[in-house]
């Protein structure tokens, strides 16, 4: 349990998790469903260090349909029921449980972005001449 006891990771899922800013944790890092806001709005962060490309969308399919697979796969064998039963079961679970997963991944990976200072492996100069930026995000 040293991780759960660990302050950074804590800050991370909190800020994360709320979709905060992972450096005041006051105002909100997202502009609408899963679009970034250019800058904190309490701070002034500026959020154009975030990377989560196709993160979020790995990490809510694999807590939704790899559960859903098993499930799937046990009312067929069991019950062996009609398709629409499984359309009626299977689709609002997997929507529900993708799209309601997405913004806290999302959150959570830019929190993790921020706090770890995490650059692709030998870009980081690349990306700050690209974005015309520092080369590292803001530490406070």
């Amino acid at each position: 349990m040293a991780l759960l006891a660990n302050p950074k990771f804590r800050w991370i899922a909190h800020c994360g998790w709320k979709g905060l800013c992972p450096r005041c944790g006051k105002a909100s890092m997202f502009a609408g469903w899963l679009k970034l806001a250019h800058r904190c709005p309490a701070c002034g962060l500026d959020l154009g260090f975030a990377r989560a490309d196709d993160g979020p969308a790995f990490f809510a399919l694999c807590l939704t349909a790899f559960p859903l697979t098993f499930f799937a796969v046990w009312l067929e064998v069991a019950y062996s029921p009609p398709w629409w039963v499984h359309l009626l079961t299977s689709v609002p679970i997997l929507a529900i449980g993708c799209l309601g997963s997405l913004r806290p991944f999302k959150g959570w990976l830019v929190a993790s972005q921020y706090m770890n200072r995490a650059t692709e492996a030998g870009t980081e100069g690349l990306w700050a001449k690209l974005e015309e930026r520092p080369d590292k995000p803001d530490a406070d």
